[in-house]
């Protein structure tokens, strides 16, 4: 050992978030600390204009915990085993100064695993490499504070936890000489309430990265420096407001769209909020953009620092438009009158103009053929013309009436059916409204076996809006007010049943009767299928369905056998898995119709079996779900019977009004650290599911059994979350790719081939011609 002992002590700059162990020279190791400025932003705005954001700093001061030289040190007294004149083995070392080592030796250095304490009290316990702390090991400092994790040469490197006794802050992930760079999350609260996810780069927040607040409010995007900066979302509870675009070192800059939530009653299927969209300076609205008013009015053009400022047009609620100059928030013709989009003020005196008519509000004024108003009133009045045109005209006014009567005895449970499979896939609603997607409508219509009545979902759809664009009928991302549930209900029920219903006297009326009887009260709400039968794998999986939408189009457009080049058959289906090289002997074509025909047994059965039959983009993606759960993906398998706990417990979070409510299960799963793959773990964020404060704590009234059932359901559900990822990124989206390379190079090889023959051909009739014109000449040379 050399002789020499160095103890520094540095001052904290009373900024400090945490104690970092700065990097040595080759020949020697320390455990020290570095400073670190820490603020966070969190800018909220106000509730009706946006201004510049406050800043609200969250400083952490920390004592900067500094360890000495562990090189150039002189021994005192040593007890223990040696080999020769060197230590070897276990042993007790004093050193000069104080300084104490405890644990392993080898040829004279210390190595192996021990313990060295410091003679001011900090402690480092673990693996020990000639004399250098490498390996695994755990820092104690004398204020409380400690590290646990990956040592090299004394210097924080790899993955550890950190934590602070001062500030209760505690950071776990990766770090690099010292410094927390790569992912990681930091909690800057006992209570957890304050925490950060995501990546770090030379103690930095950069990257992507998701940060709650003390106040709730959530940001969610990229980051640079420690502060906002790209693409990213910031959402503030409290106020009930959200802003998505651009940012620019903390501050809302460039374009984006930020939403002002109006809390609306339960149930209700109409947004109000006022939004937003366009460009924004330093905070602040400025430059062209649109805002949308919860009464419906709408002003787009110029905007300066927040206020309407330049050529615009605004539509009030009525309908009534102005188009003009705008000064300083205010029509430039008209200075006295001031906008504000909420009221529909007195317009005799201001020039305005009425909106052109196209009819299309037609269905809205719930005005039947003679002339009186819909029982339903105007906002869902049916639009159910085309059927009722079936029948004589003596007979709709009362084939109407009477089937609006029905629907009003059965106007609530529509209402909550409406409501509940809207809400499917979705997390959170901010302002209570839910939109129904056609691919939620299919799920509806599956659950109630509509399709088990002859009639596709793709036939369906073509029977109850005709009147619809092709590429718009099949779009599972279409949505639906009410009144078009109601609508698309009434014509579904006849196409069912109006064949058993030929001799009554109001066939509306039986066939809805019936379809409500026999369909949709017993199994409503009842979800089946892999996508939505858990709340979990539905916001999961709907990460995926973008991707898989563009790749069923492909295919669509690829087969010419259908009524429509935007549906596919289950045959097709099958072709494509072929194509893509996905069939293998757990994948099988037998296992695939199972798959296909395990919801419609028309498909295929022991029977027989129709694989022409069109299949809808819901029924395309539950079919891939349903491969997730066949392949063995990294040697995961889902086991069956966790298919049935989901649905217990699926159960379990519905009341018997049919209203979702949170499963206690979830909130433990939603931690950050649910997923240990750092590239399904985004994909994890971005259903908003994460929460790094939901603990897994045990109850103390929760019994063991049911405590050790949960674990494992989470089990299950992280492995189930793994292998869809891994499915969709690793095998089925990368397999198309491939496959559109080589669809490319066939056509780019045909273009070649195609240009090589005309080549050919032009360069034959060129010789042609001169061979003809040869013979010709000969010919006029030998005749006299």
């Amino acid at each position: 050992m050399a002789k020499g002992d160095k103890n520094k002590k540095e001052k904290s700059d009373g900024g400090t978030a945490d104690a970092l162990l700065t990097t040595l020279p080759e020949n020697c190791s320390m455990s020290s600390a570095a400073s670190e400025a820490n603020g966070d932003r969190e800018a909220p705005l106000e509730p009706v204009c946006l201004s510049a954001p406050s800043l609200d700093r969250e400083n952490r001061p920390e004592s900067e915990l500094k360890g000495p030289f562990l090189a150039n040190i002189i021994v005192q007294r040593y007890e223990g085993e040696r080999c020769g004149e060197l230590f070897h083995g276990k042993g007790v070392v004093i050193f000069q100064g104080g300084h104490e080592y405890k644990g392993s030796f080898a040829e004279g250095l210390m190595h192996g695993h021990g313990e060295y304490i410091w003679a001011d009290g900090i402690k480092y316990e673990g693996d020990f490499v000639s004399n250098a702390l490498m390996g695994h090991g755990t820092y104690s400092w004398t204020d409380g504070s400690t590290y646990e994790g990956e040592v090299c040469y004394g210097i924080r490197h790899g993955i550890g936890t950190y934590k602070c006794a001062k500030t209760s802050s505690v950071y776990k992930g990766q770090w690099y000489r010292g410094k927390r760079h790569g992912k990681g999350t930091i909690y800057y609260s006992q209570g957890v309430a304050s925490w950060y996810e995501g990546d770090w780069e030379n103690n930095c927040r950069e990257g992507w990265g998701m940060r709650c607040y003390p106040s709730g409010n959530i940001y969610q995007g990229q980051w640079k420096n420690n502060v906002q900066h790209g693409e990213g979302t910031m959402r503030w509870i409290q106020l009930g407001q959200q802003y998505s675009g651009q940012w620019v070192n903390g501050v809302q800059h460039g374009h984006g769209t930020h939403t002002w939530f109006l809390r609306r009653v339960p149930g209700s299927q109409y947004p109000l909020r006022n939004e937003y969209k366009g460009e924004f300076v330093q905070g602040l609205r400025h430059g062209q953009g649109t805002f949308s008013y919860a009464s419906g009015a709408v002003y787009s053009g110029e905007w300066n620092h927040n206020k309407k400022h330049g050529q615009g047009k605004f539509i009030f609620k009525n309908g009534r438009i102005f188009e003009g100059e705008f000064i300083n928030d205010r029509m430039a013709e008209f200075p006295a009158f001031f906008i504000d989009g909420t009221k529909t003020p007195d317009l005799s005196g201001i020039r305005t103009h009425s909106p052109p008519s196209d009819g299309s509000d037609l269905p809205r004024r719930a005005k039947k053929s003679g002339g009186t108003a819909s029982l339903l009133g105007p906002d869902i009045a049916l639009s159910i013309e085309t059927l009722l045109n079936q029948f004589p005209e003596a007979q709709r006014d009362q084939e109407l009436r009477q089937v609006e009567f029905a629907i009003m005895r059965h106007i609530t449970l529509l209402r909550m059916i409406y409501s509940f499979y809207g809400s499917l896939g979705h997390d959170h609603s901010p302002d209570n409204t839910f939109l129904l997607t056609r691919l939620q409508f299919w799920r509806f219509l599956k659950d109630c076996g509509v399709h088990l009545h002859g009639i596709t979902l793709v036939q369906m759809d073509r029977l109850i809006d005709d009147d619809t664009s092709t590429e718009k009928l099949h779009s599972p991302f279409s949505t639906m007010l009410l009144r078009q549930c109601l609508s698309y209900i009434v014509i579904a029920a006849y196409h069912i049943y109006h064949k058993d219903t030929r001799t009554s006297k109001n066939v509306l009326v039986e066939c809805f009767s019936k379809l409500m009887k026999q369909n949709i009260i017993p199994n409503a709400k009842n979800v089946k299928g892999p996508l939505f039968c858990h709340h979990l794998r539905a916001v999961i999986g709907l990460n995926y369905i973008d991707r898989c939408w563009e790749i069923y189009q492909v295919f669509c457009k690829a087969n010419n056998t259908t009524l429509s080049n935007q549906t596919m058959t289950a045959r097709h289906f099958i072709w494509m898995l072929k194509d893509l090289g996905l069939l293998d002997s757990e994948l099988t074509t037998t296992r695939m119709l199972e798959i296909l025909s395990s919801e419609n047994p028309a498909i295929y059965n022991s029977a027989h079996g129709n694989l022409d039959l069109e299949i809808t983009f819901l029924e395309f993606f539950e079919a891939l779900l349903g491969c997730v759960e066949v392949k063995t993906i990294d040697g995961i398998k889902t086991s069956k019977h966790f298919r049935s706990k989901l649905v217990c417990q699926d159960e379990t979070v519905r009341t018997s009004g049919g209203e979702r409510r949170e499963s206690p299960l979830l909130g433990r799963q939603a931690s950050p650290h649910t997923c240990a793959d750092v590239e399904y773990k985004s994909t994890v964020q971005s259903s908003n599911l994460i929460s790094p404060g939901a603990g897994s704590a045990k109850s103390p009234g929760i019994s063991p059994v049911l405590l050790e059932a949960e674990e494992e359901l989470r089990n299950e559900e992280e492995n189930w979350i793994k292998k869809t990822n891994c499915f969709f990124t690793q095998i089925f989206f990368p397999a198309y790719k491939h496959n559109l390379l080589l669809r490319e190079e066939v056509q780019e090889e045909r273009l070649r081939q195609s240009t090589k023959n005309r080549t050919a051909l032009e360069k034959a009739k060129e010789n042609a011609r001169y061979l003809n014109k040869y013979a010709d000449i000969k010919c006029s040379v030998i005749t006299p």
